[in-house]
């Protein structure tokens, strides 16, 4: 009996065509078949970096039509290749239902990983990556958007969330009556791409600026939000900024201070100016 194919589970770049890896690219010329999002992208994709590869489309609306033929063509010995429009397939991509009825068949799953821009944004943001959760795209309705952040409001973990230009701004509005405008967090939009802008501060400001440059309100982007602050934890949070402030203190005077520990913590330059106040007696 011949061996059965391989489905490889292909990343691809978030923006920047540089960004993917020779191994992919190998992967993508040598398979016969190529699974994509949109076959019109990746042929573009594929066709920047000289490979001539047959493919079939495979996205939300015929994914389930699509299983059967897909891993009769795996069972019967040839190799496939699953890829999505931007970054690492099945990260809020298609491709579960493939990807499980290869498992279910007994049929080997091998990743040729790269780029996300989940990790991307994560990695640049400032915020917490100790502990994190990737929820996705918001609701689109206000109300229901309102609701699912309310649900939302004490994790203690990094948020990663994903929106769209068109809803940005309603987004971090939201985010920001939610969570409380003093909660950290990072904008990334538009990551590796010619437009790259990264932003973070307390969500209020972060509005105000959206709400500011609508240039900056164009693009795809990642929202990464610090966690709640876990219950007990005040205390220990106060202590970590009163020897942040103590030390800067030692050198500067209370209003410099306070807007040095702003950009280093994340935390409300206010907030922290009224505590260098008190640690300082008063001193300006």
């Amino acid at each position: 009996m011949a061996e059965s194919g391989i489905l490889y589970v292909v990343a691809t770049p978030i923006g920047n065509l540089g960004d993917i890896s020779p191994r992919a690219i190998q992967t993508l010329a040598a398979v016969p078949l190529v699974a994509a999002e949109d076959t019109r992208h990746t042929g573009r994709l594929l066709s920047h970096h000289g490979v001539r590869a047959e493919m079939v489309s495979l996205h939300e609306h015929n994914e389930e039509a699509r299983l059967v033929s897909l891993i009769t063509h795996l069972q019967q010995g040839l190799d496939l290749a699953l890829v999505s429009d931007a970054g690492t397939p099945l990260v809020n991509d298609p491709g579960y239902r493939l990807v499980c009825a290869a498992h279910e068949a007994g049929l080997p799953v091998r990743t040729v990983p790269g780029p996300s821009s989940i990790i991307a944004a994560l990695s640049i943001s400032g915020q917490p990556t100790d502990r994190f959760c990737f929820e996705g795209f918001p609701p689109a309705k206000p109300t229901a958007r309102r609701k699912w952040l309310e649900a939302l409001r004490q994790e203690t973990r990094t948020l990663v969330l994903l929106e769209s230009s068109h809803r940005v701004l309603a987004c971090v509005r939201d985010l920001a009556a939610t969570f409380g405008g003093e909660r950290s967090a990072t904008v990334a939009r538009e990551l590796s791409k010619s437009f790259e802008t990264v932003r973070r501060a307390p969500l209020a400001d972060l509005a105000a600026w959206l709400e500011g440059d609508p240039m900056q309100c164009k693009g795809e982007f990642v929202i990464v939000v610090a966690g709640a602050v876990a219950a007990g934890a005040n205390d220990a949070v106060r202590l970590e900024q009163d020897n942040l402030l103590q030390v800067l203190l030692a050198e500067l005077p209370a209003s410099r201070a306070a807007a040095v520990a702003a950009r280093l913590s994340g935390q409300p330059r206010r907030q922290l100016y009224a505590r260098a106040l008190a640690l300082s007696g008063g001193d300006q």
